[in-house]
């Protein structure tokens, strides 16, 4: 199953979750019905003929919608602040964010397998939170890449080698991928609105509340029983919640299996982990209170079930390992010690990484990479690696604190010419916040190789979502001045600015695409500005835009024509992706195909073009692994 299918999957089983939702719905609406029936049967005298009272249809229509209110409410509440993004439920977790490693081995070993991992999808870094339970444990929460996180326990960091990490990783990073952790954050969403029935009865029942005088007894008993009953229904709903969860969840475990064993080619990885969790005393069993909610999102069962065979969100550690490796003897691991290694065990190869450059990229290798997106494999990981041990070091601890993350940002925009450059750096010295701009001068003595400008930008997204609303704000505002200092906007700049700009809009504003256009035909206007744009790109290129315009064309199937230069701009190339990001996900590979068959027409590609296409690809939502020069 590639990329686009499992977003569609996932999409599709947003859909059957809403219908599990609202069978859920009625099933409490009945049933809370019932026991106010019931209440009203046993506190109203009957009548001359020993009848119950009459509950009405309007009785029965006031309480159903109250029912419903409640739910909806408290569901819309709670989806609206997940949409903030995955440090919301890192951070109901109670998790320690890791900003660096410290000295602790285990820690640096970690942010290197999710830098690595990060840099070989193609998106951005996720900041990395330490839950402390002894446990072993992970998860992926967010709605989009651009706000993912990465959760694990410490006894995941203590028990696990550098191997297994990865495979927990790999498979976390599937569910970043394959749109499974948006579906996670909607399942916890909408579940909390059955859970608040329960609430509400328990807050009834909460002592103090009511009176026990002799005059209101029958009152009081009738409050308790209202409470007791609501908290009983909210446990048949919480109860269907947890089938909700197991119906949604169980297959996509597997899937994220697979793509780590197919991510790292290292099947022990993660099939050690498994086994490693069934040998350990501590096994995977969090005791946090909000884990039950989180259930369905956790590497491996966070939770114990009374029914756990029907309730279970992870299917069992044996069939899971048995898919892994087939012919398993069935032990598990019950020790291992975890022992510092060298720099180059830490980084995950041997030394003497090639330095990539600045030349000509094959059309081939870019197609491939096309094939790969949203679905990574070993040699993009191997790349990856190559590519942290090329950028300095001086720029790697810049990209991880919040000041010099931004100095790097402003690094990348400064322009060539001297007169420009000190109009940029007059304006940082006046208008940036304290402290960024003394980091950009020492910076500037770190040029950034032209190959390395999205990595670098990959790994400065963690620093970068630790700012204040304030703080992006400016930091937004004076990216848009470094790049007009010129009075013009240049591909490379403009590749710079889209990315930053989306993915912290989906931290700090909520902003997310949803799928919107079923058909290419329903967009033809956009993508004929896209194209063109991709075809007038290359301004040494050997075959004229039209040429290259047709071979996008054909490779879309749609009946689009080629834009003047004139007729093209920046603000309408912003309004076109921005647009094109709500396709269905089953119409995105087709328009990206077209895009690189555009660039590749004259069967090179330069690096201008290789950060263009990368950066339409990661606002289409498709993140592109790095591409081989």
């Amino acid at each position: 199953m590639d990329f686009f299918e499992s977003q569609d999957i996932a999409r599709r089983n947003t859909r059957f979750l809403l219908f599990l939702f609202v069978l859920a719905v009625i099933s409490l609406v009945l049933l809370t019905n019932g026991l106010l029936y019931l209440l009203l049967y046993f506190q109203t005298p009957t009548n001359m003929l020993g009848l119950p009272p009459s509950y009405t249809w309007e009785m029965f229509a006031v309480v159903s919608a109250g029912v419903v209110t409640i739910i909806g409410i408290a569901s819309l509440i709670r989806l609206h602040i997940l949409k903030k993004g995955g440090a919301v439920i890192a951070e109901m977790m109670d998790g320690e964010l890791i900003t660096e490693h410290g000295g602790d081995y285990q820690k640096r070993v970690l942010l290197n397998v999710v830098q690595e991992m990060a840099i070989a999808s193609g998106t951005p870094v996720p900041p990395v939170y330490l839950i402390h339970e002894n446990a072993i444990n992970a998860f992926a929460a967010g709605y989009s890449p651009g706000d993912a996180v990465i959760g694990i326990t410490r006894g995941a960091l203590d028990s696990l080698n550098r191997d297994q990490l990865q495979g927990v990783i790999a498979h976390e990073f599937s569910h970043i991928l394959n749109g499974d952790m948006r579906l996670n954050s909607r399942l916890m969403g909408v579940l909390f609105g059955i859970l608040m029935l329960y609430l509400i009865g328990r807050t009834i029942l909460s002592p103090g509340r009511g009176s026990s005088g002799s005059g209101r007894g029958n009152s009081h008993a009738a409050i308790s029983a209202l409470g007791a009953g609501l908290m009983i229904i909210g446990s048949v709903g919480q109860f269907f919640g947890n089938l909700i969860k197991a119906a949604v969840s169980r297959q996509r475990e597997f899937l994220a299996d697979a793509s780590a064993v197919q991510f790292t080619r290292n099947p022990d990885g993660i099939a050690g982990a498994l086994k490693r969790i069934g040998g350990y005393s501590g096994g995977s069993v969090l005791e946090h209170p909000e884990s039950e909610e989180l259930s369905h999102a956790f590497f491996s069962e966070g939770v114990s079930f009374t029914f756990s065979n029907i309730m279970a969100t992870h299917p069992p550690l044996q069939e899971r390992i048995k898919r892994i490796e087939p012919y398993w003897d069935g032990a598990f691991i019950e020790h291992q010690e975890i022992a510092s290694e060298s720099e180059s065990a830490v980084m995950g190869f041997a030394a003497g990484a090639a330095s990539s450059t600045g030349e000509a990229i094959d059309a081939e290798a870019v197609e491939t990479a096309v094939d790969h997106v949203g679905n990574p494999q070993a040699t993009e990981l191997d790349r990856a690696r190559q590519i942290l041990a090329a950028i300095p070091d001086a720029i790697t601890e810049a990209a991880g604190e919040p000041y010099s993350a931004r100095a790097l940002v402003y690094l990348l925009l400064l322009d060539n010419k001297a007169e420009v450059r000190d109009t940029q750096l007059k304006h940082l010295r006046e208008a940036a916040d304290l402290g960024v701009y003394d980091a950009l001068q020492k910076l500037m003595a770190h040029p950034i190789q032209p190959a390395h400008r999205i990595p670098v930008l990959e790994l400065a997204y963690p620093a970068l979502r630790q700012l204040s609303y304030e703080q992006y704000r400016l930091f937004m505002t004076n990216v848009d001045t470094l790049i007009r200092a010129d009075n013009k906007v240049g591909l490379s700049e403009w590749a710079v600015q889209k990315m930053v700009s989306k993915h912290l809009a989906e931290v700090f504003e909520g902003q997310h695409a949803e799928p919107t256009y079923s058909k290419l035909s329903m967009v033809r206007p956009h993508c004929a500005v896209l194209l063109s744009i991709l075809s007038h790109a290359d301004r040494k290129a050997s075959i004229p835009a039209d040429e290259a315009f047709k071979a996008g064309q054909a490779a879309l199937e749609e009946n689009v024509e080629l834009l003047e230069k004139s007729e093209l701009s920046f603000k309408k190339l912003n309004e076109a992706l921005d647009t094109l990001a709500n396709l269905h996900p089953l119409r995105k590979p087709k328009l990206i195909k077209a895009c690189v068959k555009t660039i590749t027409a004259d069967g090179k590609v330069t690096q201008v073009e290789a950060e263009l296409i990368r950066t339409i690809a990661d606002t289409l939502d498709c993140p592109m692994p790095p591409l081989a020069a």
